[in-house]
């Protein structure tokens, strides 16, 4: 049989056992994949079971942690209830599920403890809804707080169950790998069997065979004719055999013609490089030599080089100035417009042309912008396609800066003919420039000359008169060291003594605001419950129940006027309380003491007087934050010691005496005389002097009938001296007492154009100045009109407070007011809760809270772009100076000090929220 009949045989052969080949091993991989992906799925599935039980689990604790903060009777804690009972359903669900696909027994026990775990878990969790239906929110709290730890008791044993999961899915993909392995060999081995038949096939190699041949011999047919050794043919045959042999011995002689011929080209290129490179150099030094005006150097420079570097515009920069203030001036052009728009001084780090300079570095741009410099000629303007800054440097500084600009890309050459320019010309325009300080010197030296041959002659004259003075000086510097030497002894002696002074400033103010901080954070939840328990909305409690509250309530206020009145002592002894005087309309502050004390006179039966004189200006200039503080405590003072009778505030013009027996008052427009009088106990001649002292009173004793700390009057009168007056006292004991309060006011004209100068830097303390609370009072919130319910109704507030009495008064208070309340023990849980509930629509932030503090918080807060809006109000128990300053410098949007006036809080939110 022929080679040819032999090879069509064989060819079809080939193609069937390889068409039965792959048709098996495609049966055998499928088959493979089919059982590898139902085993996947069913491990998958299992792993799902567990995951949802861990997310359901999840649901329930935050569902119960939901029903602390609704009531018992809305819809929203049915549906919470119903919530927490469809997870668990759904848990009870996987669960089962993963029990009936359980084959190990380890599998089956981890699921039994699982499922035991669950129903401990459920029957806290059935405790939760008992106690909050109850209104039980604090053990509520308890119990949550035990479902967390058997939450995690749950959670550990999923976990594992997970991991033994997660371990037979390995298995599983293991073993199904070594068997995809195992059939890969075997199909590997049949194909190389049926390669290794079809080696006999003669026919493709005797076809390739002559093909090959007359492929080379083409290709050596025409070699001889080229006359360039380069880009020669090659043969494009690669088969491993004697023709391919040939064929790569001959591409490796083309490739070495070409070589060669390329280096040699290469070689003589390089020469006349560096023959130009030499010659342009040479051509540069030869035209600096002689010249000795900067001016001229630069043109010559520019106009010579940018040509030889095929570039099409240029600039040459000089830099001058000195140390302090040094700046690049353009000097000369090549193919300038006089209509261009460059600039003319750069300093050193402005621009690409400033910034070469600074950092002594080459600047290369590409692709320059059509808004550029564009290099002009009498048939049109186009645009540069690339453009170099060179700086110009001796010994290391640079001198100068050449700009050029060019139409095609700088060669290789090119570059390294302008760096070597750069170095020579450098010391070049030193030397200008030093021949020319050197001619600018002589001028001046001659002119000098001259002025000192004239100033020679002053100067002997005042040396002999210096000389008389001198010695004068002598004894006076002796005298001085002595006196010197006594002034360090005495200055060293007052530091001494002053960092003493500081040190127990300091300690005394940290332990008010600690103090401070103590006694409001406890007060304020005492203050705002007993406040909401007097509304009696639910209308549950006795008229007696009512009386109590109020009783708490009007205690606690005691105790807050107590705390102010011990901070307003220490600021008034610190020399921390400043004067800001403004103009104050006395129609205004007769009708602010009427609104404010009426209710008291009317709670005592007692009639209140309030007469302003016919004769006072309509307004004055006093700091009206300060003089009503001082009023408030006298008219308070006078209520509280006066059982029958009446109390009665005159303002009027001080009397004459009082402009004798104070000479500083002569200067003033107006003093204006302040009297408080009651109808009260009064006080003995023997005690009048000594109730204006600190923590002092007429009666100080055990049995006194009427209490206080004696720190209002010692405030008062403090403040009224710091205002330049003060307060003077008339009493018989048994009959009454009359406190004047005298003060001088200025000229209003002109305080209100010295207040329009200087408003703008004026800092005012901003912090609400704490007064004596009228004894008796109860402060309630005023019910809020329907329109004002309506504008919080629905609103969301986020409450962070590390004290859960304040969490659960303030959200209680909110609730009230048909609002949503979520809260956070610390900073950080804060931001947590913030980022899951982005619906919220205002924040109380508390200031001291431990882990992450309410400053802090405030700033994480604001660095977030979602939240630079959000209003944030800060609560604080410090309530010291400068306090608000800092929470808003931290980010708030306001400040309020504890405990919390709820009226003052509800006003706030809606000025945020509506802002």
């Amino acid at each position: 049989m022929k080679l040819k009949t032999k090879l069509f045989i064989g060819f079809p052969f080939i193609i069937v056992m390889m068409a039965v080949l792959f048709g098996v091993s495609i049966q055998t991989f499928d088959l493979s994949n089919k059982n590898v992906e139902q085993s996947q799925r069913e491990r998958y599935q299992k792993i799902e079971y567990s995951n949802t039980v861990q997310n359901e689990i999840n649901n329930i604790s935050r569902y119960t942690r939901d029903l602390v903060l609704q009531d018992a009777n809305s819809p929203d804690f049915l549906q919470t209830v119903e919530s927490i009972r469809a997870s668990r359903r759904t848990v009870l669900s996987a669960l089962d599920s993963l029990e009936a696909s359980a084959i190990r027994e380890v599998k089956k026990d981890l699921i039994r403890q699982i499922k035991t775990e669950n129903i401990d878990y459920t029957d806290l969790q059935e405790n939760c809804i008992a106690l909050t239906s109850a209104g039980k929110k604090a053990e509520t709290i308890q119990v949550i707080n035990e479902a967390a730890v058997e939450r995690g008791h749950v959670f550990k044993l999923v976990e594992e169950l997970k991991n033994l999961e997660n371990v037979a899915l390995d298995d599983l993909l293991k073993s199904t790998a070594a068997a995809n392995n195992q059939s890969l060999v075997v199909f590997f081995f049949y194909l190389l069997l049926t390669l290794l038949v079809g080696a006999g096939i003669t026919l493709w190699i005797t076809q390739k065979v002559t093909r090959d041949i007359r492929k080379v011999t083409s290709v050596m047919n025409g070699f001889s004719s080229i006359q360039e050794h380069i880009d020669l043919p090659r043969i494009d045959i690669r088969a491993k055999d004697e023709i391919g042999e040939i064929a790569a011995s001959f591409n490796a002689m083309a490739q070495s013609l070409e070589e060669h011929a390329r280096h040699e080209k290469e070689f003589i290129e390089k020469i006349e490089a560096q023959n130009w490179l030499e010659s342009g150099i040479a051509e540069i030094t030869a035209l600096c030599q002689g010249v000795q005006d900067l001016k001229i150097l630069a043109q010559f420079l520019i106009t010579k080089i940018t040509p030889m570097v095929e570039a099409s515009y240029g600039v040459f920069y000089i830099k001058e100035g000195n140390e302090k203030k040094q700046y690049l001036k353009r000097l000369a052009t090549y193919a300038g417009n006089p209509q261009e728009t460059t600039g003319e001084v750069f300093r050193l780090g402005e621009g690409l042309v400033g910034q070469s300079a600074l950092e002594n570095r080459t600047i290369m741009q590409e692709q320059v912008p059509g808004d550029y410099i564009k290099i002009t000629s009498g048939l049109g303007a186009t645009v540069p396609k690339n453009i170099v800054l060179l700086p110009v440097a001796f010994e290391g500084e640079v001198v100068a800066i050449m700009e050029l600009a060019s139409l095609y890309s700088f060669s290789t050459t090119q570059q390294e003919f302008l760096e070597q320019v750069a170095k020579n010309i450098g010391i070049t325009i030193n030397r200008v420039e030093a021949h020319m300080k050197v001619g600018t010197l002589l001028k001046e030296s001659q002119v000098l000359t001259e002025e000192l041959q004239s100033q020679s002659e002053e100067l002997q004259l005042q040396q002999e008169e210096l000389k008389t003075f001198n010695e004068k000086l002598e004894d006076q510097y002796k005298h001085s060291e002595k006196r010197a030497a006594e002034l360090e002894t005495m200055k060293t002696s007052l530091e001494e003594k002053a960092v003493q002074l500081e040190e127990s400033s300091t300690y005394k103010s940290e332990f008010l605001s600690n103090m401070s901080h103590e006694l409001r954070t406890p007060l304020n939840s005492l203050l705002i419950l007993s406040q909401m328990l007097t509304e009696n909305k639910e209308g549950n409690l006795t008229p007696s129940q009512v009386e109590y509250v109020k009783t708490i309530f009007s205690s606690g206020n005691e105790l807050l006027t107590l705390i102010n009145e011990i901070l307003d002592l220490s600021k008034v002894e610190a020399g921390k309380v400043s004067i800001n005087p403004e103009v104050v309309d006395l129609k205004e502050m007769k009708e602010y003491v009427e609104r404010y004390f009426l209710p008291v006179a009317r709670q005592k039966n007692l009639d209140f007087i309030v007469i302003f004189s016919e004769s006072l200006p309509s307004k004055i200039t006093v700091d009206d934050q300060l003089i009503l503080q001082i009023l408030k405590n006298l008219l308070s003072n006078a209520f509280k010691f006066t059982e029958h009778g009446s109390v009665s505030l005159r303002v009027r013009e001080a009397e004459e005496h009082v402009f004798t027996k104070n000479p500083k008052f002569r200067d003033a427009k107006w003093v204006l005389a302040f009297s408080v009088t009651d109808t009260g106990i009064g006080i003995s001649e023997d005690k009048q002097n000594m109730i204006f002292e600190a923590f002092q009173q007429a009666n100080g004793t055990t049995s006194r009938k009427y209490g206080g700390t004696g720190l209002g009057l010692t405030i008062s009168q403090k403040i009224a001296r710091l205002m330049g007056g003060f307060i003077d006292l008339n009493s018989t004991e048994g009959r009454g007492s009359t406190f004047t309060l005298y003060l001088p006011s200025q000229d209003v004209e002109k305080e209100v154009s010295r207040i329009s100068c200087v408003e703008a830097a004026v800092s005012l303390d901003n912090s609400p100045t704490p007064g004596a609370e009228p004894v008796g009072v109860v402060s309630t919130v005023l019910p809020a009109t329907n329109e004002s319910q309506r504008r919080l109704e629905g609103k969301k507030i986020l409450v962070v407070d590390d004290d859960m009495r304040n969490v659960f008064a303030l959200t209680t208070a909110l609730e009230n007011q048909n609002m949503e309340a979520v809260f956070a023990e610390n900073g950080r849980e804060g931001i947590e809760v913030l980022q899951r509930n982005p619906d919220i629509d205002l924040v109380l932030m508390d200031i001291m809270m431990p882990e992450m503090d309410g400053y802090e918080a405030l700033r994480c807060i604001r660095q977030m772009l979602e939240y630079t809006s959000l209003p944030i109000i800060a609560l604080t128990a410090k309530a010291m100076k400068n306090d608000r300053e800092k929470c808003i410098q931290a980010g708030a949007s306001d400040y309020i000090s504890k405990p919390v006036n709820l009226e003052q809080l509800f006003s706030l939110i809606k000025i945020w929220l509506y802002r």
